[in-house]
């Protein structure tokens, strides 16, 4: 099968591998598209330990299932299915309290399961939900990366938030953009450095914009909230600087939700949060019940996923992660359609 293949730390290239076996509980895929997700365009740049090639990357996808695996059932033949990124064990301590997503010993496509860059994937059905049929291909491979911004409106609901900002409007930003407004029913005010990023973020509805090479990021907020800071700032980019600049634009009381992984270490004014009681909460991936209701949320017509995506062929998959990587103009997100 082709399959775009990180052979080597710096290099990729298309590559021809051996067709996937299902083993037990498995089924195997049809890959019908799969996005390139931010965390693989750094592990890439950085040469990250979390992907250590040779590897096939991809972990947000949907497919159609043509072989099962011994054990299987509930799954048959031509089924559609979305997948979550993550395997969990459902045993662990953090499982059996319901936190399947940091389970202790999970597994995630394109790190330590062979992802979905590729023609074919195996995937543990326990992973998959059904892809409803009016849901076009490069809508449902966004399922996960809008699961994730769901994930962070319900980390966020106890404060009930009505002035929510975000810094970043890249893949996962645009969608916890879109999530909140569909969701919690609020409005969304979006943060980036790139004219095209803030204009998608108008088209998806955005209460305004704030490009930070024209105007001071957080001056902006308070002035938009009556000095207070809005109620939840999400930091999709997770820079040092943004990390610095979401709790400064966010209220006392207020949450700042970090979810970008750009930089790990982030100098910090503990105050900040201490004297202000600001609540710094980390999020990171989703459970199968907000899988669900990002689909449910695609399938409506509530989030929008393609117009600001762009499709490539498997093929074309170097091209498509070099320019994401570039990150110019209204590159913002690429699918990949074996």
């Amino acid at each position: 099968m082709k399959s775009l293949l990180y052979p080597e730390y710096e290099r990729l290239e298309i590559a021809d591998q051996p067709e996937p076996v299902p083993g037990e509980g498995q089924v195997r895929l049809k890959v019908s598209a799969c996005g390139i997700c931010g965390s693989e365009l750094e592990a890439f740049k950085n040469r990250s330990p979390r992907r250590v090639p040779p590897l096939i990357m991809g972990h947000e996808f949907c497919g159609v299932i043509d072989r099962v695996g011994p054990g299987v059932t509930g799954f048959s033949l031509g089924q559609r299915v979305v997948s979550n990124a993550l395997f969990s064990c459902g045993q662990c301590v953090r499982c059996r309290r319901g936190a399947t997503h940091l389970c202790a010993r999970r597994q995630i496509f394109g790190m330590q399961l062979p992802g979905a860059f590729a023609e074919y994937v195996n995937a543990p059905t326990k992973c998959l939900i059904e892809w409803p049929e009016q849901l076009p291909a490069e809508a449902a491979c966004m399922a996960e990366p809008l699961a994730n911004g769901v994930h962070v409106v319900n980390l966020t609901r106890h404060l009930r938030p009505q002035a929510v900002v975000v810094i970043g409007a890249g893949p996962i930003g645009l969608m916890c953009q879109q999530a909140f407004q569909a969701i919690a029913q609020v409005e969304v005010v979006v943060s980036d450095l790139i004219p095209e990023r803030l204009a998608a973020a108008t088209r998806l509805g955005a209460k305004r914009v704030i490009n930070p090479r024209g105007e001071d990021f957080v001056n902006a907020v308070l002035e938009l909230t009556e000095g207070e800071g809005a109620d939840v700032v999400v930091d999709a980019v997770g820079g040092n600087l943004s990390k610095q600049q979401s709790l400064g634009a966010t209220r006392p009381g207020g949450a700042a939700v970090w979810i970008g992984l750009h930089e790990n270490t982030v100098t910090i004014n503990s105050h900040e949060i201490t004297l202000a009681e600001r609540q710094v909460q980390g999020s990171y991936a989703t459970t199968q019940d907000e899988l669900r209701t990002a689909v449910d949320l695609l399938a409506s017509g509530k989030v929008e996923a393609i117009n600001w995506a762009k499709q490539f062929p498997l093929e074309e998959g170097v091209t498509a992660f070099y320019r994401m990587l570039a990150a110019k103009g209204d590159d913002i997100k690429a699918v990949l359609v074996p």
